[in-house]
């Protein structure tokens, strides 16, 4: 059987706050070994969008197997998905594309009408996001919901993004606009 068919990924809830600290340490662990930026976030954040239903998790069994979260900025005119992270004993099986599908289907369930963005260094991400119909797009293009960029404090590469008065950084900013694509349907997962 396909590894992927066995792991269940959902809209994780209460419940699941019980892998928070795994979620987390797997996040801190790919940073390092990736030596790129990723934006710490305390227990409380995570716990917090799983109970208000903004988070997706995968679970095979009882064991954590990945993650990510969405949060609405500017008043819900824009969705960020972020956090996206696969335990390493379940990469390479395509369990990144499943939950970064299901949360770009919960955010356009949530917010049709907002536009979804996502600050990436990760070309596995930038696939997959062009896949769902993002394109690249200039900083200025995204939020400028302070609280949304407040929690790149938690990245190493912080210092360059304020150099550069939150224009440009190391990641690459990208950006699906519903209103460029009517004619998509969507789906439940």
């Amino acid at each position: 059987m396909e590894p992927t068919k066995q792991i269940d990924v959902m809209v994780a809830d209460a419940s699941h706050e019980v892998y928070v600290d795994t979620i987390l340490d797997t996040i801190r662990e790919a940073a390092k070994v990736r030596g790129t930026g990723i934006a710490e976030r305390t227990h409380e954040y995570v716990a917090t969008k799983m109970k208000e239903g903004k988070a997706i998790i995968a679970l095979c069994g009882d064991d954590f197997a990945g993650f990510t979260y969405i949060e609405s900025w500017g008043n819900k005119q824009y969705v960020a998905t972020s956090g996206l992270i696969v335990h390493p004993k379940y990469r390479g099986c395509g369990l990144a594309k499943r939950i970064k599908h299901a949360s770009f289907t919960l955010a356009r369930l949530r917010w049709p009408k907002a536009k979804i963005f996502s600050l990436t260094s990760g070309a596995a991400v930038m696939k997959m996001n062009t896949e769902l119909g993002y394109v690249p797009v200039t900083f200025n293009e995204l939020t400028d919901d302070d609280s949304f960029w407040k929690g790149c404090e938690g990245c190493i590469n912080h210092e360059i993004l304020m150099a550069k008065n939150r224009k440009f950084c190391i990641c690459t900013a990208m950006l699906y606009d519903p209103a460029l694509h009517t004619d998509d349907k969507i789906n439940n997962f």
